[in-house]
């Protein structure tokens, strides 16, 4: 014994490999199975968004990481709001219509009713949500209430849903509770889909399809009590081969015009079928249960199908088209091929002089910041005297540069610079992201106003604002005091040159005011308290900016460090702080332009018109249906499209038109 014990240890380095060799099958299996489930998204929610207790946050697109709501943030975020995320950015849902409810300590008060066996599916009782959930990574907490013909209340520190907004009406006593049955709302739940998908629906002629499928829910309701009956067995038989002959026939039915020719009499046939088993003594609650369950059935698979459809579509407007992926790809070749001589050094006064109008676009996306450019210098009274600051990243760089190399735009100067490789950022600005390209953030918000009629309850914006960035421009352009900044999504159809001749009254920044939400309302995203109640939220897209007053307030200073305390802050999402903090940081400081400078909507509202489009100086294509996209708003195109460039040898190559 004692020499089988002194032998060397060889058997565990053989468990070892197999065990590694065991866990190599696995990898593969969780590789392939991981990536389906989060695509297809297979638990299903409660209802809808509209319907929601308390503030949620979540992204419009599915791709945000999860995160829990400590109690402190949860108390914060009880007030009506809710945020989420389009592209970089989030949108907030107000409830301009709530107010204070006796006895609820300034929080909403909450109701939620249960679902018996003898009311519609339609009233479910709702999931609880634990903290942050996405479009596609929706997690099931509560399936069903199992207790019938019961009231529930669900504690707002769960962040729980509802199935009742409990409000007070505006043109009733305010000490009277107005209850509202909201159902879902497809808009605030998928975003710009729904607008999309309502634009885009195809009438289907499927009347005797939905027939058919209505004829096989009851076969298959009846069946289960038919098949207990005693002396029934022919009959059984007969109503399960009828069930099997209408599902082969739906199997690969979509419209009639698919359907087999001999339908008619499988229709007839069913029909009496169904008539004789109703004739028969079953219990009825059998047969409504199994009603009951096809129904949820048919509701998780349709539910399925959208969510599927939703993530498609997001999917398609926020990656790159692969023929805006070509064109990349043939410019930075070309540029290492190429042996061009740059502009930069026979305009170097020229980016320095503050005597032109000097312009400045952040982006990634050479076709349309292209556009950008072309649309302003074409409707420039002097091409001459303009000069565009073009700032990209380091992976986009070298495609922009040659494009601009290739193509001029009249007299007008571009300059392009790859912000991550410039050596004049202020050292003062620590935090390490802002020295890399984020432009404009963009955020959807939602308005929910109970006091409007049902039609109008649900409004959505959608509204743009500083990237990190902009806030570099002061370190960027040291040379400068007037600038104006462009988005790459906005088209100029008039002069700009008067922008240079505003009095802006010691004012940093002049904007378009969104007034429809208030700098007030976002202060529970922040531990700031210096927020203007009423001042109103200003955007992005076209803003002249003051560099040389924006230097004097050290406001790229304030910023990045209202930014790092909220660093700590594990709850926010990085996108979320962009919003609070670059419209604190310019309170007060903003110089309101007119409406007509900017027609905004342009990438998500089918219902602007054509007079208020022709009169507006710039066109804004904020939204995620940019116009450079397949599932941009196709009445809107034209105006973009007649700036594109044409006649370019690698846009034909690439197959761009």
């Amino acid at each position: 014994m004692k020499g089988h014990h002194s032998l060397p240890p060889s058997p565990p380095p053989k468990r070892r490999c197999t065990a590694l060799a065991a866990a190599v099958p696995a990898l593969v299996v969780c590789s392939i199975l991981l990536p389906l489930v989060f695509l297809l998204g297979l638990h299903r929610p409660g209802h809808g968004s509209e319907e929601r207790a308390a503030v949620v946050i979540s992204t419009e697109l599915g791709f945000s990481k999860h995160k829990h709501l400590d109690g402190r943030m949860k108390h914060k975020l009880l007030k009506g709001y809710s945020l989420y995320t389009v592209s970089q950015g989030f949108v907030a849902i107000l409830d301009v219509s709530r107010k204070k409810i006796p006895g609820s300590d300034g929080i909403l008060g909450e109701k939620s009713g249960s679902r018996s066996k003898s009311k519609s599916v339609s009233t479910k009782s709702k999931e609880k949500l634990k903290g942050v959930f996405s479009l596609v990574q929706l997690k099931n907490e509560t399936r069903k209430n199992k207790e019938l013909h019961t009231q529930r209340r669900y504690q707002l520190k769960d962040l729980s849903w509802r199935s009742k907004d409990t409000t007070i009406d505006k043109k009733e006593n305010q000490d009277q509770e107005v209850e509202h049955e909201n159902p879902r709302s497809c808009e605030l739940e998928y975003g710009s889909y729904c607008l999309w998908s309502v634009e885009y629906k195809e009438v289907m002629k499927d009347f005797i399809v939905k027939r058919l499928k209505d004829q096989l829910f009851m076969a298959r309701a009846h069946y289960p009590s038919i098949a207990k009956l005693k002396n029934q067995e022919t009959f059984t038989r007969e109503l399960k081969q009828n069930i099997q002959e209408h599902e082969r026939m739906l199997s690969d039915t979509i419209a009639d015009a698919d359907l087999p020719p001999f339908f008619a009499k499988k229709l007839e046939k069913m029909e009496r079928t169904i008539e004789r088993a109703k004739s028969c003594e079953v219990g009825c609650t059998s047969v409504e249960r199994k009603l009951r369950q096809l129904l949820d059935i048919t509701e998780d698979e349709a539910y399925f199908h959208t969510r599927q459809s939703a993530f498609l579509y997001h999917l398609g407007v926020q990656t790159m088209p692969k023929t805006h992926h070509c064109l990349n790809m043939r410019l930075t070749v070309e540029y290492f091929k190429s042996t061009s001589i740059h502009t930069v050094q026979s305009n170097k006064q020229k980016l320095e002089d503050p005597t032109f109008h000097h312009y400045v676009i952040f982006s990634k996306n050479v076709l349309a910041v292209s556009t950008t450019i072309n649309s302003t210098v074409m409707n420039s009274k002097d091409s001459g005297s303009i000069v565009f600051h073009l700032f990209t990243d380091s992976q986009n760089f070298y495609a922009m540069k040659h494009w601009f190399d290739r193509n001029m735009y009249l007299e007008a100067t571009v300059h392009v610079t790859d912000i991550e490789d410039h050596q004049k950022l202020s050292k003062d600005v620590d935090f390490h992201d802002m020295k890399l390209l984020r432009p404009a953030e963009e955020f959807r918000v939602t308005f929910r106003n109970h006091s409007q009629s049902f039609q109008k309850q649900m409004k959505t914006e959608y509204i743009s604002t500083f990237g990190h960035s902009h806030f570099l421009l002061p370190d960027l352009l040291p040379s400068l005091n007037r600038v104006v900044v462009l988005d790459d999504d906005l088209i100029v159809q008039k002069d700009l040159s008067s922008l240079w001749n505003l009095n802006m009254g010691g004012k940093v920044v002049g904007a378009i005011q969104f007034c429809e939400v208030k700098l007030g309302q976002l202060k529970a995203y922040t531990e700031e308290r210096n927020f203007g109640t009423n001042s109103c939220v200003w955007l992005s897209g076209l803003n002249v900016v003051e560099l040389k007053k924006w230097r004097d307030l050290h406001i790229t200073s304030r910023y990045d460090q209202l930014l790092q305390k909220l660093q700590k802050d594990s709850v926010t999402a990085f996108p979320l702080k962009v919003l609070p903090i670059s419209l604190l940081v310019f309170q007060d400081l903003i110089y309101p332009l007119e409406d007509s400078w900017v027609q905004s909507g342009l990438g998500h509202d089918y219902g602007v018109s054509q007079t208020d489009i022709k009169r507006s100086v710039t066109l804004h294509y904020n939204g995620v249906m940019k116009p450079w996209l397949d599932l941009g708003i196709h009445d809107y195109k034209g105006y973009w499209r007649k700036y594109m460039t044409n006649g370019e040898r690698f846009m034909t190559e690439c197959n761009i038109h």
